[in-house]
């Protein structure tokens, strides 16, 4: 007994440095990211920030980010700064606006790659586990093109918009079209959302589907459709999208093609 209570304490202790920005924050090479921040360090207590960035910094506290860093971390407004921006100790000191500028990692100069290895300092773990390699990852997307940082925009998981379909059909416009079909699933009625079948930071199925196959997503809702049956139709059991389209279709009950 006493074995397994150190054990689960260290898991404990492992889990709280782990998860810390300020340890994670060291996961990142900022020089490599901005070589002008070779030999930079970190300030720390950056309240400076707030003598230029005042509009910035009080649009952030209003976010889930800084409401999150000063209930677990105990950071002020100013102080967190340095976990996405990279060490100000150069920034800070700098003499002139160019100096200032390019002592500092902007999110406006740098890849979608970039953006997302700083996001995920933190966010690595859970749903994000498979966002390295995954599609989205490989099409250049990064997690600003979908959840808000600086401004809070909805209330649902920092989604650029509080219709978390309308973060994916700024690329996915076919599938905003199939929507409005005859037939389609509830998501016009706001019963469901592409996140109820897709994991768009990566997943173990095709497509981003949050499980191995096709069938094994559909049977998350649909499970009277899994048999075992007296009668298998084998297009059934090979894969549901044989017959079906899930985006939307102008045959019911989502068929490709009208019935005979």
């Amino acid at each position: 007994m006493k074995t397994s209570a150190n054990i689960f304490i260290l898991i404990c202790v492992l889990g709280f440095f782990i998860s810390s920005p300020a340890l994670a924050a060291g996961k990142v090479n900022w020089a490599k990211i901005n070589p002008n921040l070779k030999d930079a360090v970190s300030v720390g207590n950056t309240k400076v920030c707030l003598h230029c960035h005042e509009k910035y910094i009080k649009s952030f506290a209003k976010t889930k980010h800084a409401h999150a860093y000063k209930a677990k971390f105990g950071m002020e407004m100013g102080s967190s700064c340095e976990i996405c921006h990279g060490p100000l100790s150069k920034h800070i000191k700098a003499d002139t606006p160019a100096e200032s500028l390019s002592t500092v990692v902007s999110f406006k100069k740098i890849s979608a790659k970039t953006k997302s290895r700083i996001c995920l300092q933190c966010h690595e773990s859970g749903e994000r586990m498979h966002w390295r390699g995954s599609p989205h990852d490989s099409s250049g997307v990064s997690c600003s093109d979908c959840h808000y940082v600086m401004q809070k925009k909805s209330k649902r998981k920092f989604s650029i918009a509080e219709d978390p379909k309308k973060a994916c059909f700024q690329c996915h416009r076919d599938k905003r079209a199939k929507m409005l079909r005859t037939s389609h699933m509830p998501m016009r009625e706001g019963k469901i959302n592409c996140a109820s079948c897709h994991n768009p930071h990566g997943g173990p199925g095709p497509s981003l589907l949050k499980k191995a196959t096709v069938n094994e997503t559909c049977y998350m809702c649909h499970m009277e459709k899994r048999g075992p049956m007296l009668w298998e139709h084998a297009p059934v059991r090979e894969n549901c999208v044989n017959c079906h389209d899930p985006h939307g279709s102008n045959f019911k009950p989502l068929l490709k093609t009208k019935l005979p």
